[in-house]
């Protein structure tokens, strides 16, 4: 269906043509049988079998979008111990060269660019231009801050989320020259 009107999507011999209802022209959005200018379905089109790319790990499929869902309900979440086991991180997490690192906290950041520098011709200086509404940008960070035994390591969400699951209470073996939180 196309902006109301129906009509067949046998496309045979690679043809594209529209035979049943007579020929028609119209614009077809990506993945044509979605609204105007939204693909309803993401595919990938008429490639032989041998050609067909593997399915990606499903950890990492649209990691920036479960990220994006962590940061907004980790802020109100009641109980932000439980919303970590949920979005599967680590209290103990054990790193894939077999450190062993301990989950500290959770820092979440606002950032919004209003402003921007540029170099001046031969280097001499920089100018500053307030950005107008338009041009600024909104970003938001997320890092895990844990411990390894030595010091503090940040990692982001995907990192948190590979570490394989070691959560239990632990004690942490540290040199008495080292001893910092």
């Amino acid at each position: 269906m196309h902006d109301d009107h129906h009509h067949s999507h046998d496309h045979g011999e690679g043809q594209h043509h529209h035979a049943s209802i007579g020929h028609h022209h119209h614009p077809h959005t990506v993945g044509h049988n979605g609204p105007a200018g939204r693909p309803l379905q993401w595919q990938t089109p008429h490639l032989p079998p041998e050609h067909v790319p593997e399915p990606g790990d499903p950890r990492t499929t649209d990691l920036d979008l479960v990220e994006t869902a962590f940061l907004d309900g980790f802020a109100r979440a009641p109980d932000p111990s439980s919303f970590l086991r949920l979005a599967g991180i680590p209290f103990l997490g054990e790193a894939a060269d077999g450190k062993r690192l301990h989950l500290l906290r959770v820092e979440t950041q606002e950032i919004v660019d209003v402003g921007a520098v540029m170099p001046l011709i031969g280097g001499a200086g920089v100018t500053y231009n307030p950005l107008p509404a338009k041009l600024t940008s909104h970003r938001r960070r997320l890092a895990f801050v844990y411990h390894d035994g030595n010091g503090q390591r940040p990692l982001d969400f995907s990192e948190a989320r590979l570490l394989s699951d070691r959560s239990a209470t632990a004690e942490i073996a540290m040199p008495d020259s080292e001893r910092r939180l």
